[in-house]
């Protein structure tokens, strides 16, 4: 069933893993959508070939969400171009793992922070200013919030701290009908870090056993919660942090 037809969705970092495979669920749903990459424009040209062959509008825009400047200019443009924005979902991000809290250095704090913190801050900002009433906002957190692991500590602290951004915003926004919630996933087999399958061998085994459905999540299974906060099926939650971990205990 397409419910999603004649919404409009931003997604950042929708080029690769859970950015992609979102954008092709809501496109399958028929969404129009706002493509947004950093760097790598052939894997986003390839998400936009994908979802226009779907039948839905689409555009790609290319900024980094570490600058205001380029934030501002990527809701500019999709609000020039569809003339709306129903659902955002603050998805761009990078991962930084084994990594103790004695070794990181200034530099890779700011560049971590600089993306997954200031970048989800401003990109949630600007969400909130030009979302539709009866919007959806979705943070793309990381189950590392939860669950404290050994060196991720800048990785974590990064990706917690827009968490009481989703709260606050729940309750300032709530008035026009607008739901902001967070998705937090587990470490995500084919995505990210373990793009590479045999990438951070010992933190997969680590993971894998704590997990008892003895596996790491899939895109899709992101996917699948994305999916439910962007529809009228969330309608009356707002303000949750849902944990999408099997059951893992980290």
């Amino acid at each position: 069933m397409k419910t999603l037809v004649n919404k409009v969705a931003l997604i950042t970092g929708s080029g690769r893993g859970l950015g992609k495979a979102i954008a092709e669920r809501y496109a399958a749903l028929g969404a129009d959508l706002i493509l947004n990459y950093s760097r790598d424009k052939a894997s986003a040209e390839e998400v936009l070939s994908n979802v226009t062959a779907m039948g839905v509008k689409a555009i790609l825009v290319q900024a980094d969400v570490s600058k205001v400047a380029e934030i501002e200019r990527l809701f500019n443009e999709a609000m020039a171009a569809f003339g709306k924005i129903d659902i955002v979902v603050a998805n761009a991000g990078i991962e930084m793992v084994e990594t103790p809290a004695v070794e990181f250095t200034e530099e890779q704090f700011d560049r971590v922070f600089g993306i997954n913190t200031k970048g989800t801050y401003f990109t949630m900002q600007q969400a909130a200013k030009h979302v539709s009433d009866n919007g959806r906002i979705i943070y793309i957190a990381s189950s590392t919030t939860s669950f404290p692991v050994p060196g991720m500590s800048v990785y974590g602290g990064s990706k917690t701290t827009p968490r009481y951004l989703v709260n606050v915003l729940s309750q300032e926004i709530a008035h026009r009908g607008v739901t902001v919630n967070s998705i937090i996933p587990f470490a995500v087999d084919h995505s990210g870090i373990f793009a590479d399958p045999d990438a951070y061998p010992e933190l997969r085994k680590s993971l894998l056993a704590s997990s008892p459905m003895g596996r790491l999540a899939e895109v899709e299974d992101v996917a699948n919660v994305a999916e439910f906060f962007a529809s009228d099926l969330s309608s009356f939650v707002n303000g949750q942090h849902l944990l999408v971990n099997g059951g893992a205990n980290q």
